[in-house]
């Protein structure tokens, strides 16, 4: 009897101490995901972390302050702002863009930066991300004078059979590698990196281009490329920075940028 009174004492005391070893995790892995919430921004926010790196937000979440259609083409009404996303609205459609739409810019140009955007694309849709852009009458269109990084979904849109048209590339360029891109309806996190000629895309934390910009294999390139009709694609130093209107719906949103 002794002998089995010490057996369930033994027991019930080691229960005890797995029951405050499962608790005292518990509560470890609570806190942890406490903190990992508090320090986590909210979209279109900034952490107290990207704010002392000297981070800015290039979208409120609530207007479109900051933006305009390039070379006023039209009001911009077809972008619009819902549920902190920035979108492209295609109810009405003329020609490859949409009435009310065009290619959206900043207001302000940038030269040397670290530039971040998350984007999704419903199935079959296309847009870009250029930058370098010169805003001038003389130009038509946003990629007369400024590269592109794709935006594409690669299951569904034809562009993507075309080599260097696929998510993530240097627009008729460079391939991105590795490929790194979510299917469509997901979001995707784009950076561009462009710093006195060094020119980095990052998509979904993946380094999948790297080049020299201005240098003469910049040049060749562009020379080799549908670009090479437009003598000052690519040349300019500092521009602004644009969202394209391709005729497809496309929601952008936590778009930032760092001055380097």
């Amino acid at each position: 009897m002794r002998v089995l009174i010490a057996a369930l004492a033994l027991s019930a005391l080691t229960g005890c101490q797995l029951n405050s070893a499962k608790d005292a995790e518990t509560e470890k892995k609570d806190t942890m995901s406490n903190t990992a919430t508090t320090t986590a921004a909210s979209p279109n926010t900034l952490t107290d972390a990207q704010k002392s790196e000297g981070w800015q937000l290039l979208f409120d979440g609530t207007t479109k302050n900051g933006w305009h259609v390039y070379n006023n083409k039209s009001d911009g009404a077809a972008w619009k702002v819902a549920n902190g996303v920035l979108y492209l609205d295609t109810a009405q459609k003329k020609d490859w863009q949409v009435v009310g739409g065009g290619d959206i810019v900043t207001d302000e140009e940038f030269e040397n930066y670290h530039f971040k955007v998350e984007w999704k694309v419903t199935p079959g849709g296309n847009s870009g991300i250029i930058f370098n852009i010169k805003e001038d009458p003389k130009y038509e269109h946003t990629w007369h004078t400024g590269p592109e990084m794709q935006v594409l979904d690669n299951a569904g849109h034809a562009d993507s059979k075309i080599n260097k048209h696929r998510a993530g590339d240097l627009y008729d360029l460079i391939s991105a590698s590795p490929e790194t891109v979510k299917p469509a309806g997901e979001w995707n996190l784009a950076e561009i990196v462009s710093n006195k000629g060094t020119l980095e895309f990052y998509l979904n934390g993946t380094k999948v281009v790297s080049s020299t910009m201005w240098d003469d294999n910049w040049k060749k390139m562009i020379a080799a490329s549908k670009f090479k009709q437009w003598p000052d694609f690519g040349t300019y130093k500092k521009g602004r920075i644009g969202l394209q209107d391709h005729g497809d719906h496309i929601e952008f949103r936590n778009i930032m940028i760092r001055k380097l």
